[in-house]
């Protein structure tokens, strides 16, 4: 199962207890779905979890059934859910303080969600109904998808008022809020009843911290080695061109010792060359010995 279906999944294990939550419920499903007006209801899911939890929401709410609905949630592809009677959809709308005769466009009848639990649960709807949430351990986005301007606007204004700051866009005609950080989307999922999906886009999260942290102290280690060898590398050659031309033996004593050190650790960092000298010395003393040794050879 994709994460977006996992998130579905604890969604509608959320209990329909409340008639007034069925009933917003219902609301965030309607204005989120693929067809609401007057002349007809159509919900489309691929969500097996979606697709058993609507009959008994809008029985919980509504009293009613589906006039049109799949008869086995057994084969796979997408299932759709009608509502034809005009009997039944004016007492849908009129559930929601809306006429189906005279409203032309849909928006949020914010009355009907004035408790917060009820405006959870109508959000809660609208994701079940237009949502998708991307794997957490790919990137982080999670969306609210409408065709209706005034309800994204609306929903858009809800969101603001529990503490969120959604952005929004549009895209094929429809209208956009989304989320693109893992706080927010972390927030928004344990709002709307799915803490253990958010917990998982936390340990994801802390997962990603941690191997990039990784990376990055072994990419730091690796430069470091390599500019560590190349360096080493240097202080061999410069050996070598004042052996061949005689003017190691003209060296201090002191630069000798420290050239001998690094001939026969050629590995070591300046740190290791500093703490095998009797007495040890600082790494600044080693690496100014090591600067002579490299103008001595320049000058060959």
């Amino acid at each position: 199962m994709s994460f977006a279906s996992n998130v579905r999944a604890e969604l509608c294990r959320t209990a329909i207890s409340r008639h007034c939550c069925a009933v917003a419920e219902c609301y965030g499903v309607l204005l989120y779905c693929s067809a609401c007006s007057a002349s007809g209801i159509r919900i489309v899911t691929e969500s097996r979890d979606f697709a058993a939890r609507l009959p008994q929401l809008f029985r919980k709410a509504f009293s009613i059934s589906f006039d049109d609905q799949p008869e086995t949630l057994d084969q796979p592809g997408k299932m759709i859910y009608q509502f034809t009677d005009p009997a039944k959809i004016s007492a849908i709308f009129e559930g929601f303080g809306l006429n189906a005769g005279e409203s032309l466009s849909l928006h949020i009848n914010l009355g009907a969600l004035e408790e917060e639990h009820c405006q959870v649960s109508f959000l809660r709807g609208a994701f079940l109904a237009g949502g998708s949430v991307t794997n957490p351990e790919k990137r982080y986005h999670l969306e609210l998808s409408t065709s209706h301007i005034v309800v994204n606007a609306e929903c858009y204004a809800l969101l603001l008022e529990l503490g969120f700051q959604p952005k929004d866009t549009v895209r094929g005609g429809e209208r956009i809020l989304y989320f693109k950080q893992s706080n927010a989307i972390e927030d928004f999922l344990t709002l709307i009843s799915a803490p253990v999906c958010a917990m998982q886009i936390m340990e994801a999260k802390v997962e990603k911290d941690l191997r990039n942290e990784v990376n990055r102290r072994v990419n730091c280690d690796t430069a470091n080695l390599s500019k560590a060898v190349d360096a080493a590398q240097e202080h061999l050659a410069a050996i070598r061109v004042l052996q061949e031309s005689g003017k190691f033996e003209t060296l201090s004593e002191r630069i000798r010792k420290t050239a001998q050190l690094r001939m026969d650790h050629p590995e070591a960092t300046l740190s290791e060359l500093a703490a095998m000298h009797e007495p040890p010395l600082t790494k600044s003393a080693v690496n100014h010995r090591l600067r002579k040794l490299l103008e001595a050879a320049r000058s060959v």
